[in-house]
């Protein structure tokens, strides 16, 4: 029988049937979940992941990124009766933990995922999830961050009245959304996420059809979005040799 989380799994994925590191990776944890494509792709991806984990989304090639699919995803869910759902990207190759003082990759997937549901449950969470292994460098003092920006591996209230609406830094987006009208988000760094980087080692999703393989034009084009929506927390810089936004999140820390 396959472990199974308080709330569904969704995966958001598109050109990426031939490596789809979450769902393998997912799979290996004998883990249940949904990963949603497009028509013109289903087959590929079934063939790939097998067809009992697949969702044919109900549109193709919006031109839109990935909100509309992570849209539906949250949909589909409520529409379920569950209270929240979580929603992967498709390039995170397992988990992380702080084991004796150092980082180490965990096996097993369920066990990171029902240590933020808890911690989300106990304490009315509307958005919690996972820091990137390579952001925490030191052993934390404590298990999650408080108020701040939740990536790629999302936990997410469906009973929210905000939705999915960027075609650029949609996760910053949504995550204002929440903590500028007074909302709570966390992000656990005791456990961690395995993500690859888009930027340099993989094809498909946002990074072929949107980010054009980093072209600095997509990079700025990006910062300045998030800018426009939200001028009174980002601001655009040059970060690693190319525009970047800057957001203090320090501002919705709890007093």
């Amino acid at each position: 029988m396959a472990n199974k989380s308080n709330f569904p799994i969704y995966i958001i994925s598109k050109g990426r049937h031939k490596n789809p590191l979450t769902a393998n990776y997912l799979k290996s944890c004998d883990l249940e979940f949904f990963i949603a494509v497009e028509p013109q792709e289903y087959e590929l991806y079934c063939k790939s992941i097998g067809s009992k984990y697949v969702i044919k989304l109900p549109f193709s090639n919006l031109g839109l990124g990935s909100y509309p699919a992570r849209n539906f995803c949250w949909e589909h869910a409520k529409e379920k009766g569950f209270n929240y759902y979580w929603c992967f990207d498709d390039n995170i190759r397992g988990f992380a933990k702080w084991i004796n003082g150092k980082r180490q990759n965990y096996k097993n997937g369920l066990d990171a995922i029902l240590f933020v549901e808890k911690h989300c449950l106990k304490n009315k969470i509307d958005i919690s999830g996972f820091e990137y292994r390579y952001f925490v460098s030191k052993p934390p003092k404590k298990a999650f961050k408080e108020n701040t920006h939740v990536y790629s591996a999302m936990l997410i209230n469906t009973s929210l009245p905000y939705r999915w609406r960027l075609k650029y830094n949609e996760d910053i987006d949504l995550c204002l959304q929440i903590l500028h009208n007074g909302g709570t988000t966390s992000s656990c760094v005791y456990y961690m996420t395995n993500k690859t980087s888009t930027v340099v080692k993989m094809k498909g999703g946002n990074q072929s059809e949107l980010y054009k393989n980093n072209d600095p034009k997509k990079n700025l084009l990006k910062a300045k979005t998030i800018e426009k929506m939200w001028p009174q927390y980002s601001k655009t810089v040059i970060r690693f040799g190319r525009h970047h936004h800057l957001i203090d999140w320090k501002v919705f820390k709890k007093k």
